[in-house]
């Protein structure tokens, strides 16, 4: 052993346990980001059951961990996607217990418009590739249907407007399925919904509708985002019953449509 190596006697350092350095750190690294803004790639995307999400957001040479609590995560306009290039809000936290860091995310929104539609183009094409598309696939909307089945916001202006022209114009038997239609849980309620009315015999006192209505009022891209996701695509093409889909403004063009 070399003579000069340092011994304690040698040292003017501060003696830490292993607790109190793991508890400085944590000060200096939450007081000094205590709110931060990310932009990055995401990566690794879980949603627990408890409904909070997971998420890796990284660069080339980079990978940050997150988590986003489940009152923030049900609050969000899209669905987080691997690949998505967003832009994330909150704080740095770290585990004393485990020397490990991560990012508990209040607000996350894609960067940009641009990231969105990039990503709608690839579904877009995948599913076309697939025939969802295809003309052949389209089935009559029924001139006068006896019951019509509206899968909406029960509390929107949407159902309003409905119902007032329906009134106004040759009144039907409406069926409406409430649900969300915005947000991390809407497509998942809005595809359910669509294969639900399809299970309808017609039996029970419960008439099978001979139309359904997708509806939804106008808004950005990312306010509409639940309809371009893949699971409400699938069960528009899967319908049974043919399915008008009325999301948006007109120049808004959704995949439901």
């Amino acid at each position: 052993m070399p003579t000069d190596a340092p011994t304690d006697s040698d040292s003017n350092l501060p003696e830490f346990t292993v607790t109190e350095l793991s508890g400085a750190v944590k000060r200096t690294i939450e007081g000094a980001f205590e709110r931060v803004r990310v932009r990055g790639e995401l990566g690794r995307v879980v949603v627990a059951r408890s409904g909070h999400m997971y998420a890796d957001l990284k660069d080339e040479k980079s990978v940050l961990a997150g988590v986003m609590w489940k009152g923030s995560a049900g609050k969000l306009a899209f669905k987080p996607e691997e690949g998505l290039e967003v832009v994330a809000e909150g704080r740095l936290t770290t585990f004393p217990g485990q020397s490990k860091y991560q990012l508990v995310i209040e607000r996350l929104e894609p960067a940009g418009v641009g990231a969105l539609m990039a990503m709608l183009e690839e579904r877009k094409k995948k599913l076309a590739a697939e025939g969802l598309f295809a003309k052949e696939r389209k089935k009559p909307i029924p001139f006068l249907p006896e019951v019509i089945g509206v899968v909406t916001s029960p509390t929107g202006a949407v159902i309003r407007d409905i119902l007032h022209r329906l009134a106004d114009r040759f009144p039907r038997h409406v069926l409406v399925w409430p649900v969300l239609v915005q947000g991390d849980k809407a497509a998942e309620q809005v595809a359910a919904a669509v294969a639900g009315f399809n299970k309808i015999s017609g039996t029970r006192g419960v008439p099978r509708p001979d139309v359904l209505i997708v509806a939804r009022g106008g808004g950005s891209i990312e306010d509409l985002w639940a309809f371009n996701e893949e699971v409400v695509a699938r069960a528009v093409a899967a319908s049974a019953i043919p399915v008008i889909s009325a999301v948006g403004h007109e120049t808004d063009v959704t995949l439901s449509d």
